[in-house]
């Protein structure tokens, strides 16, 4: 007999979860990957150092500390590539050295010591070469070449931006070019050519503020070329017909001088030069007449006369809300009335098709009783055994003969259902609605039936209206002094200033407090329609000029195809004075960039 052994259990495996397995499988992956391109960059670093190829070598290295920054053996390795690469560098500066080819070596050594700051032989090297560079700057300075000098002190404080024999070079530079650009300036000034003198003079100031005495020299040629360029407005003195002196002291050259702008040469003057730009303005005081008027009229002043009661506006309010959410819930009401109706039918007509499909199923039943009693019977009275009787027929059990009732007892269960659902929404908003109301009905008996109310009365008082008017009749006639027998048409305007003051009583109880005239001086409003007058002639002396400078500054910008021409120069310096207000950028940009100006609005002493 063989021994019985019993079954061993063996342990099931405890699956990872597939996400698991994934992630863990991506990580080798990467890691895979990974140790493949540092080991690669690793190899081609090491051989393009071998070959000397040093920037391929560096790109290399970069890349396997890329995929490995944590790396000590491609650090170490890429310290010593860039030693050997600084030492090439280094030996090619010490051939441009050698050769004299000193912006080249400089290059050079930087580079050498950006690859490797411990190369103390291309640190010695540096420092020669800019000492070399410093003497040919100072040797270039003492033969007046400016430019030479300037660049080659610029490239040494590029490198070291401490350097005080660079630093003290760069400032003997900038006083070389101011003493130039004075000279020139002094040149050109005694030339006769002040719009190019002006500018030399800004220029020396700005390379070197103080070195020179070219500030004030340009604020002395400033002002002739203003002078020079200056609109004059004659003023001969005002003939007053009027015979108020103190209305025509108001309209003399003085009070135009105060209300033209300071910035644009515009000079008042009383006598009429020879060959000047400018006008005449010829002024005549025609009469002074002061006018008072009082005018009577009423007014009326609100006062609370007491208080009454009044319906409750919000009350009334509340009742019309009420009275619409009650006609609102009869509405509500009477479509619940029609759901429920529609569901009590509904539901008979369910019952009735149950109990027809209870019915029918019985009938099935007993038919199908029926067949199997006939088919026990004829089957006990077979002599063969295995042989089936005609009566065992198993479709006369399943004839379906109640598919219609059930069929429509179906269809008749869903509309009830849905109806059963539409029933539950009537009643929730019809109790929704019943809220509605109820809090309509206690906020209507909670508001008060009526209410007081302000009772406003007016007390009608009378008033005097007093007006005081000055009215001046200025003529004025304004000739160009370059047209003198041309014909000019004399305007004759009127200028009034009006005040106004309401004077009434005082009824204190009433709350009306009593109002005095307070008029103003009639003197004072005498002044005031001076300064009226003088204010509109101001202007029409304004839009004189802008015509004339208008036209001067077309002619400037016709010659900005060639903005350092001198006689370009010398129409645009002029233009600007006269546009000092608003200087056009099209003229002002390009002839400061022509001229070297940093500060383009120096040129108005700015």
């Amino acid at each position: 007999m063989r021994p019985v052994s019993a079954p061993v259990r063996l342990r099931p495996m405890v699956s990872a979860p597939p996400r698991a397995l994934a992630a863990l499988a991506l990580c080798a992956l990467l890691f895979m990957s990974g140790c493949t391109a540092y080991s690669r960059a690793v190899r081609e670093g090491d051989e393009k150092a071998s070959q000397r190829k040093w920037t391929e070598a560096e790109a290399a290295y970069q890349r396997a500390l890329a995929a490995d920054p944590g790396s000590s053996e491609v650090t170490v390795k890429l310290r010593a590539m860039r030693k050997g690469w600084s030492q090439e560098v280094f030996e090619e500066a010490g051939r441009a050295h050698g050769s004299g080819n000193l912006p080249l070596a400089q290059s050079h050594l930087v580079r050498a010591l950006e690859l490797d700051p411990e190369n103390e032989p291309a640190r010695q090297l540096l420092t020669q070469t800019l000492e070399a560079r410093v003497a040919v700057a100072q040797k270039a300075l003492q033969e007046d070449r400016l430019q030479e000098a300037r660049s080659e002190f610029d490239a040494v404080l590029a490198v070291s931006p401490e350097h005080p024999v660079a630093r003290k070079g760069v400032d003997a530079v900038q006083v070389a070019w101011a003493k130039r650009w004075f000279k020139t300036a002094q040149q050109l000034e005694e030339d006769g050519k002040l719009g190019n003198a002006l500018l030399a003079y800004l220029r020396a100031d700005q390379e070197r503020v103080g070195a020179t005495a070219a500030r004030e020299r340009a604020e002395g040629v400033r002002q002739r070329l203003r002078d020079e360029v200056a609109y004059l407005v004659v003023t001969p003195p005002v003939v007053d017909k009027a015979e108020s002196p103190d209305v025509a002291q108001r309209l003399a050259g003085g009070r135009l001088a105060a209300m033209l702008p300071k910035q644009v040469p515009i000079r008042v003057v009383t006598e009429v030069p020879e060959s000047r730009v400018g006008v005449k303005l010829d002024v005549v005081l025609e009469r002074v007449l002061p006018l008072k008027a009082v005018e009577q009229s009423q007014r009326s002043h609100r006062y609370l006369a007491g208080n009454r009661s009044v319906p409750n506006p919000r009350r009334k309010q509340f009742e019309e809300k009420l009275l619409q959410t009650e006609r609102t819930l009869e509405e509500i009401e009477r479509k619940q009335t029609g759901v429920l109706r529609e569901y009590l039918r509904h539901q008979a007509e369910l019952s009735t098709l149950r109990q027809a499909t209870e019915r029918c199923r019985d009938r099935e039943r007993q038919v199908c009783l029926e067949v199997i009693r006939e088919c026990g019977k004829a089957a006990s009275e077979l002599d063969k055994p295995g042989q089936v009787p005609e009566e065992c027929n198993p479709a006369e059990c399943a004839r379906g003969g109640c598919r219609q009732e059930e069929a429509l007892l179906t269809q008749s269960a869903t509309a009830v259902k849905a109806l059963e659902v539409g029933l539950q929404v009537a009643l929730e908003k019809s109790e929704s609605q019943r809220r509605e109301v109820q809090r309509g009905r206690d906020t209507v008996f909670r508001e008060p039936i009526t209410v007081e109310e302000p009772m406003y009365s007016d007390f009608v008082f009378d008033v005097e209206l007093h007006r005081l008017t000055v009215k001046a009749t200025v003529t004025s006639v304004l000739r160009d002094l370059t047209a003198p027998q041309a014909v000019q048409a004399p305007v004759t305007q009127d200028y009034d200033v009006v005040h106004e003051d309401l004077a009434h009583k005082g009824y204190d109880r009433y709350g009306v407090l009593a109002d005095p005239v307070q008029l103003r001086d009639e003197l004072q409003l005498r002044v005031e329609v001076g300064d009226k007058a003088m204010e509109d002639l101001s202007k029409r002396v304004r839009e004189r000029f802008d015509i004339y400078r208008q036209k001067r500054v077309e002619d400037a910008r016709r010659g900005m195809v060639r903005p350092g021409a001198e006689d370009v120069v010398e129409t645009a310096v002029r233009v600007l004075l006269l546009t000092a207000d608003a200087p056009p950028a099209d003229i002002l940009q390009p002839m400061a960039q022509a001229r070297g100006l940093r500060q383009p609005e120096a040129l108005f002493g700015k």
